[in-house]
C-alpha cells in the first residue's frame, strides 16, 4: 500500500499498521523475480522507500531491522498451557485474583471507549501521542463489531484499571493493544487479562495466540511476554531506499527527546498531537 504524506513523503509498505505480512506466492514463484517489478513501480511512482515486514526471511536480502514475536499454541488443554508458564507469571495471575481484580470480555463500543481512556494514560507514560479517537471508532466498526476481536477490561472497586484489545481471524488470535493505569500496576491486572484471553480463546477452539511485535530493547515487555511459554521468533523488516538504490539499515530509536516532551504534555494536547501525527505513521 502507498503512504503519501507531506511529513514522510511517498512510500510503499507491506503492510501498514501490521506487525508483519509475509508475501503470498503461487508455487514456483521466487520473491526476487517480483522485486525488480516492484522497484520499477516505486521509481515511476516516486517512492522514497519500499518496505517489507515478514516472519520468514527473504533470501539474499539484508535485514534492515528486527523485532521479536511470540506465538503460543492454545490448541492444547488448559493444564498443558499453564504448565508452560513461568512461575512468576502464575504467581502474578494468582495475586490479581486474590486482590479481587475482575475481568470482563466485551464487544461493545463502551468498552472500546474505556480502553481508549486507559490507552491515553499509557501513551503519556511512554512519551507517545495518543492514537486518534476516530482510529478506535473505525477499529470497532470494522473489526470488533464484526466479531473479529474483543476488548478485555480489568476492574477493581468498579474502576477500570487495565485493558487489552485482541483481534481474531481463522484459528488465530493477536494481542494488538494493551493499556493500564500505572497507579494499579502492583495488582498485576495485565497478567490476569492475558490469562483470561488465552483461556477464553482456547475454549472457543482457536489454535495460535500471537503476542504481537516487541522491540528488542524493550526488556520489560519482553520479560512479560517470555513468561507465557510462547515460541520466540524474529520479525524481519526490509527497507529499500530509492535514493541509495539499495536495502538499508533502519534502526529505530526507542526513546529520545520527543518522548520526554510528550511525557510532559497533558493528555488533551497528546490527543491533538496524535490526530496530527498518526496519519503519517504506518
Amino acid at each position: 500500500m502507498e503512504i503519501n504524506t507531506a511529513l514522510t513523503e511517498k512510500r510503499g509498505v507491506s503492510l501498514p499498521f501490521t506487525d508483519y505480512c509475509d508475501p503470498l506466492f503461487a508455487d514456483g514463484v521466487v520473491f526476487k523475480e517480483l522485486l525488480g517489478d516492484m522497484i520499477e513501480y516505486g521509481e515511476k511512482s516516486k517512492w522514497k522507500s519500499l518496505e517489507f515486514r515478514t516472519e520468514n526471511p527473504l533470501s539474499s536480502i539484508p535485514v534492515s531491522f528486527q523485532f521479536y514475536g511470540h506465538s503460543l499454541d492454545i490448541s492444547r488443554n488448559e493444564e498443558t498451557i499453564v504448565s508452560g508458564f513461568r512461575d512468576s507469571t502464575r504467581r502474578n495471575i494468582k495475586k490479581a485474583e486474590k486482590e479481587g481484580v475482575a475481568v470482563t470480555i466485551d464487544r461493545t463500543f463502551d468498552s472500546v471507549r474505556e480502553f481508549y481512556r486507559l490507552n491515553c494514560l499509557t501513551r503519556k507514560d511512554h512519551g507517545l501521542p495518543c492514537q486518534p479517537y476516530i482510529f478506535f471508532e473505525k477499529m470497532y466498526s470494522h473489526i470488533i463489531a464484526k466479531n473479529l476481536g474483543v476488548v478485555i477490561l480489568a476492574t477493581i472497586n468498579e474502576i477500570n484499571i487495565a485493558g487489552a484489545v485482541f483481534f481474531n481471524f481463522g484459528n488465530r488470535v493477536i494481542y494488538k493493544y494493551g493499556a493500564s493505569d500505572r497507579n494499579y500496576l502492583h495488582l498485576r491486572a495485565n497478567n490476569l487479562i492475558m490469562w483470561k484471553a488465552i483461556q477464553w480463546y482456547c475454549g472457543q477452539g482457536y489454535q495460535r495466540f500471537n503476542f504481537g511485535r516487541t522491540e528488542r530493547e524493550n526488556t520489560g515487555l519482553l520479560q512479560f511476554k517470555r513468561g507465557w511459554g510462547a515460541r520466540e521468533y524474529s520479525i524481519n523488516y526490509y527497507k529499500y531506499d530509492f535514493r541509495q538504490r539499495a536495502f538499508v539499515s533502519d534502526h529505530v530509536k526507542v526513546t529520545g527527546l520527543h518522548n520526554r516532551i510528550f511525557r510532559m504534555m497533558p493528555i488533551p494536547l497528546l490527543k491533538i498531537a496524535g490526530a496530527i501525527l498518526y496519519r503519517h505513521a504506518g
